[in-house]
């Protein structure tokens, strides 16, 4: 039974969602505000079997707005983050992906939408192994042990970067798509937005590239999409 942590300051929506995600077999806490969902993050963790394994994050909190609780989320966490936003605004969603979210859902959200999201987050929280260690120009990515360490250091990916980092590099060379990308990383199709992709790979390419202006591993390709290189 997965542990999600809801965040959401109003209410009605959060008993709402606690009741659905309730219903769909989820164990859920619950928090008011970001100062409560991090103590609360800090009591799972401490107590056998009871981590949180995703958030569900409201942007628009008291206090401690959403973006710097992802931000301490990501910090402490590798778990999936899918924020809420009131509004499909760019300024919103854009700055909750830099800030460490996997995936965004716009408010007023359906049960079914908020649950096909958060399966898919999970499934992404437990990649699929291919095939083991493999050395790309130091950056050495272990598929069967679902670890990555650029020049000897590891370096810890949460598992939408993860899996990201899987499926380009299966495939040296190849272009991929946005939509590829959020078909086979996010198992979004036309529910998807590509600014998911471009953030993951921005925050990816700040993890494993010495310089992520002048990216080694993970290569533009203007007009198409990415591919892996190294070159």
């Amino acid at each position: 039974m997965p542990h999600v942590l809801l965040i959401e300051d109003d209410a009605s929506v959060r008993d709402g969602m606690e009741l659905v995600l309730r219903r769909h077999g989820y164990q859920v806490s619950v928090a008011a505000t970001g100062e409560e969902a991090l103590a609360l993050l800090d009591a799972a963790a401490e107590t056998a079997g009871t981590a949180v394994e995703l958030a569900v994050l409201d942007l628009m909190l008291p206090g401690m707005d959403g973006f710097e609780v992802c931000r301490r989320i990501r910090a402490r966490s590798t778990m999936p983050v899918i924020m809420l936003t009131a509004r499909g605004d760019d300024t919103d969603i854009v700055g909750g992906l830099a800030a460490g979210a996997d995936d965004y859902v716009v408010k007023p959200v359906t049960a079914p939408v908020l649950e096909a999201r958060i399966k898919a987050a999970l499934r992404r929280a437990d990649p699929v192994p291919r095939r083991p260690g493999e050395v790309h120009a130091g950056l050495v990515i272990d598929r069967a042990g679902l670890t990555v360490s650029r020049d000897g250091t590891p370096v810890p990916l949460p598992p939408t970067e993860l899996r990201l980092l899987l499926e380009l590099s299966a495939s040296p060379g190849r272009v991929f798509s946005r939509e590829q990308l959020l078909f086979s990383v996010w198992d979004h199709s036309f529910l998807g937005d590509s600014r998911l992709v471009d953030a993951a790979v921005g925050r990816l390419r700040a993890k494993i590239e010495e310089v992520p202006a002048r990216p080694r591993y993970i290569q533009t390709v203007r007009g198409f999409g990415y591919r892996f290189g190294p070159i």
